[in-house]
C-alpha cells in the first residue's frame, strides 16, 4: 500500500468534513485533517480496503450512505471520560440543585437525571453511584438515570460496565468497595458495575442533529459537559434549544467548564458557574 493510497485527497477531505458536520453537527476544521486519516484507516482496514479513496467510494455509495456512516460517526467522535470528572458538579448537585428542585415539589416523585453525552458509561454511573448514596440518607427519594451518545460503540461499552482498575482510580474507595465487583479471576485488571448501579442507568443512542429525540419524558437535571465544544456556536446553540425542550421547568443544566451559554438565545439562566436554570417564563 503506497503512501499516496493511505492519504485522504483534499477532496475527499472535503466531502467527509461536508458529512461529518450534516450527519453529527461535527465541525472538523482543517487541522484535523491527519486525525481524521488514522482514525479511518483502522475502520478501512477492518473492511478489509485497499486505500482511503476505496473507503470514501464505499462509504458515498448507496450501501455505504445506509449501513457506514453509523461507523464513520463512532471512529469520529472523542470519547475522553472519566469518574468524578469535574468533582465539583456533583457536590452541587445533592447539595444544591437536588434539595433545591425536591422543595419545590408537591411530591416526591422520581427524579430522572439525563447524562446528554455518556461516552464509555463514566459519568452516568458516577451520578448513580452520587445519587445511590443520596438517597440512602433522604427517605423517599427516588432517581432514574438516561444515558444517551451518538456512538454505538461507546453506548456497548457503558452498558457492559466494566473498567479497568486504572480507569476506577477517581471513585473514592469506599465507593469502589460497594458499587464494583472484582473479577473471579484473580490475575484480571478489571472491575464491573454492580447490577443494582447498572439497573439504574437506561442507556439509548441519541444523535443530537435529529430534529425529535423521541423521549417521553423530562428531565429534572441533564449534563452535557465538554461536548458542546466539538460544534461551532450556532450549533451549540440548536442543541441547547432541543435539550431545554426535553427540561422540566424547574430543571438544570451543567456544562463543562471550557464551555459558555453567553449571549445565546436559550431558555436558560445561570446560577453558578456552569449551571444553568431553566428560565420561568416571567423571567
Amino acid at each position: 500500500m503506497s503512501h499516496r493510497e493511505e492519504t485522504i485527497s483534499n477532496a475527499d477531505f472535503g466531502r467527509l468534513r461536508r458529512l461529518i458536520y450534516q450527519v453529527s453537527g461535527i465541525n472538523l476544521n482543517s487541522d484535523k485533517k491527519t486525525m481524521l486519516e488514522l482514525r479511518i484507516k483502522r475502520r478501512m482496514r477492518s473492511l478489509n480496503f485497499a486505500s482511503c479513496t476505496e473507503y470514501c467510494e464505499f462509504l458515498f455509495g448507496r450501501r455505504g450512505q445506509k449501513e457506514e456512516v453509523v461507523h464513520l460517526i463512532d471512529v469520529v467522535t472523542t470519547n475522553k471520560t472519566d469518574f468524578f470528572r469535574e468533582a465539583a458538579h456533583f457536590d452541587l448537585l445533592v447539595q444544591r440543585v437536588i434539595p433545591e428542585i425536591c422543595a419545590g415539589r408537591e411530591s416526591a416523585g422520581q427524579m430522572l437525571v439525563w447524562s446528554a453525552a455518556c461516552s464509555t458509561g463514566e459519568e452516568p454511573y458516577t451520578l448513580a453511584m452520587v445519587l445511590s448514596e443520596y438517597a440512602a440518607g433522604h427517605a423517599g427519594f427516588r432517581f432514574r438515570i438516561r444515558a444517551t451518545d451518538v456512538s454505538t460503540t461507546v453506548l456497548a461499552k457503558a452498558k457492559l460496565g466494566i473498567y479497568s482498575l486504572d480507569a476506577v482510580r477517581p471513585v473514592p474507595r469506599i465507593l469502589q468497595h460497594k458499587y464494583f465487583m472484582r473479577s473471579r479471576d484473580p490475575d484480571s485488571e478489571s472491575v464491573r458495575v454492580v447490577p443494582e448501579l447498572r439497573q439504574r442507568v437506561e442507556f439509548r443512542r441519541l444523535n443530537f442533529m435529529d430534529e425529535d429525540f423521541g423521549l417521553a419524558e423530562k428531565a429534572d437535571v441533564i449534563f452535557c459537559r465538554n461536548v458542546l465544544i466539538y460544534f461551532d456556536r450556532p450549533t451549540q446553540e440548536k442543541i441547547l434549544q432541543k435539550l431545554t425542550k426535553y427540561l422540566l421547568p424547574t430543571g438544570y443544566v451543567f456544562v463543562g467548564h471550557a464551555e459558555t451559554l453567553h449571549e445565546m438565545n436559550i431558555p436558560l439562566v445561570p446560577v453558578a458557574p456552569t449551571l444553568y436554570r431553566k428560565a420561568d417564563v416571567r423571567e
